[in-house]
């Protein structure tokens, strides 16, 4: 496992720069589970084959923070459960459901195990 800082996404795949020979990479999409989470310049862990030095997978932090880029207001008195639920554009483009409290610019914390909300950070 060795830290590499993503870059960009062209035709390649996802560009990734190694943190400390600035070696770059690019690895394919099918290689990063939940991709559509990550943002320019966030770390990541990339697992190599140990003979072949090929990457093999590559995994984000168990949380990122994002933005929200697009959702509906949340109405007063459509908060009778606190399980209420509504979708929400990330500044990644990802889609994701966020309580009904979360509002447009919000930054939030998604656990990228399973896509999940897991709490407001700033708005």
């Amino acid at each position: 496992r060795r830290p590499y800082q993503y870059l960009y996404k062209d035709d390649m795949g996802f560009n990734f720069m190694h943190t400390e020979t600035f070696e770059q990479i690019p690895i394919t999409e099918g290689l990063i589970e939940n991709a559509d989470l990550m943002k320019e310049g966030q770390i990541i862990e990339i697992n190599f084959h140990a003979e072949t030095e090929t990457p093999l997978t590559a995994e984000l932090p168990a949380f990122v923070e994002l933005q929200i880029i697009q959702t509906i207001p949340g109405e007063k008195g459509n908060t009778a459960s606190s399980t209420a639920l509504k979708p929400a554009t990330l500044e990644t483009g990802a889609e994701i459901m966020v309580p009904i409290f979360v509002n447009q610019d919000d930054i939030i914390k998604v656990d990228t195990r399973d896509r999940s909300y897991s709490e407001r950070v700033r708005n």
